[in-house]
């Protein structure tokens, strides 16, 4: 199944400029917990609770003067919107990411959850997470993602036992 059956097609999007503490507002009145940053009509990065918690609320920074290019996850891993959702689930899964704009000729044209995965197949979020930690996925060796330990997002995490880590968390 593609996975543009299964998407949200008018996904909550913000601008870069736009104040952290205007985007949580956003969040809040829409009820989701990302947005999708878009320069026009392209995706180029998603700000996530987590980034509001972890690089603004935890740092003990003002949301009101810090802008969300400044935070957000960047560059945006995406899907076309005739990918499998098996094979969207395996990429969420290997990257640890729980949301996958999707992208047609570089344009946003909705976003795949891993709850609108999890709806259609309720297993195969959790099956694929396993294989990830377990090295059975391809592409898993070189994984992108928030680090276990501390919870920062890295594109180098390596796996660290049963968890996956960032550079500064290896060997520990």
């Amino acid at each position: 199944m593609p996975v543009l059956e299964i998407m949200t097609r008018d996904p909550v999007t913000a601008t870069p400029d736009l104040a952290v503490d205007k985007a949580a507002a956003i969040m809040r009145e829409r009820g989701v917990g990302s947005l999708i940053v878009v320069d026009g009509a392209s995706a180029i990065g998603i700000l996530t609770e987590r980034d509001i918690v972890t690089k603004v609320a935890a740092a003990n920074r003002s949301p009101a003067s810090v802008r969300v290019r400044d935070i957000m996850t960047a560059p945006i891993v995406s899907v076309p919107p005739h990918e499998d959702v098996e094979e969207a689930a395996r990429k969420m899964s290997a990257r640890r990411i729980r949301r996958l704009p999707v992208v047609q000729e570089g344009r946003l044209v909705g976003v795949v959850t891993e709850n609108d995965i999890l709806r259609l197949l309720p297993n195969l979020v959790e099956l694929t997470r396993e294989y990830a930690r377990a090295g059975m996925l391809e592409d898993s060796a070189a994984v992108e993602g928030h680090c276990d330990v501390c919870g920062v997002y890295s594109k180098d995490l390596a796996r660290d036992g049963k968890l996956l880590v960032c550079p500064e968390h290896r060997d520990r």
